[in-house]
């Protein structure tokens, strides 16, 4: 199977700060991949790599068999979404509004799709609601619409369910599997919901300090957990405190 990311012995230091440490990682065509790690460990760090938001020091990415160049215009970049950090609207303008803006960049094209991708994300009925009175929650999957506007075959996101309640957690995990399953896209999910996560990654990895130090099927991780009767979350700290069992 094919890699929709590979990332090789990428460092990034900030003055004398090495925020990530000769990281590898793969993502492969099609899977969701949980990025797991404690609040600085290198999660956002990386995904800004992968976009061009920083620089690296050293390593090399590819997305989508297409080598990242620093500084390169990459048609590629059109394949994918995001969500990195805090979602920013036009406020006084509504969801369609905002979403018509975007297509001006990403392709005129997509604004046909607009009422289907609002409907897929489940903001139906907000008709000419201004974005600015939307709850944490919508704007959240009004993120998601834009980010899967143009149909990428990679969509990355950072953090997509902090500060939601369950309600909203449980709906955009049903959401990211069927946007998963009935589009195909490969999904590179970050979040602090281990046990979220685990209901519907492929393939989890875990970074520490700017150091991978894991990176296994959630199917090998489980049969691993059945015979310890122990949980995701339990797994996770295991492996952060170096005492991980060799499978």
């Amino acid at each position: 199977m094919s890699n929709a990311i590979c990332v090789e012995n990428l460092t990034k230091q900030f003055n004398d700060k090495k925020v990530l440490d000769n990281v590898s990682m793969s993502v492969k065509t099609g899977e969701i991949y949980a990025f797991l790690g404690a609040n600085g460990a290198g999660k956002t760090t990386l995904m800004k790599l992968l976009f061009g938001i920083l620089l690296p020091n050293n390593g090399s990415i590819s997305l989508l068999g297409e080598k990242i160049v620093t500084g390169g215009d990459h048609a590629v970049f059109g394949q994918i979404g995001n969500i990195i950090e805090t979602p920013v609207f036009y406020k006084n303008l509504s969801a369609v509004g905002n979403l018509e803006i975007h297509c001006q960049y990403v392709g005129n094209e997509f604004a046909k799709d607009i009422p289907s991708m609002l409907e897929l994300v489940g903001l139906t009925n907000v008709d000419d609601k201004k974005v600015g009175e939307f709850s944490f929650g919508m704007k959240q999957r009004l993120a998601l619409a834009r980010a899967l506007i143009a149909k990428p075959k990679l969509l990355i996101l950072d953090e997509p369910m902090n500060g939601m309640d369950p309600m909203g957690i449980q709906s955009t995990r049903n959401l990211l599997l069927k946007i998963n399953k009935e589009m195909g896209t490969a999904i590179l999910i970050s979040s602090h919901i281990i046990s979220e996560l685990a209901k519907i990654a492929h393939t989890v990895g875990i970074i520490d300090n700017g150091k991978m130090l894991e990176e296994r099927s959630t199917e090998e991780i489980y049969q691993e957990l059945q015979a310890d009767n122990l949980e995701l979350e339990d797994y996770f700290m295991r492996v952060v405190n170096g005492g991980k069992k060799n499978a």
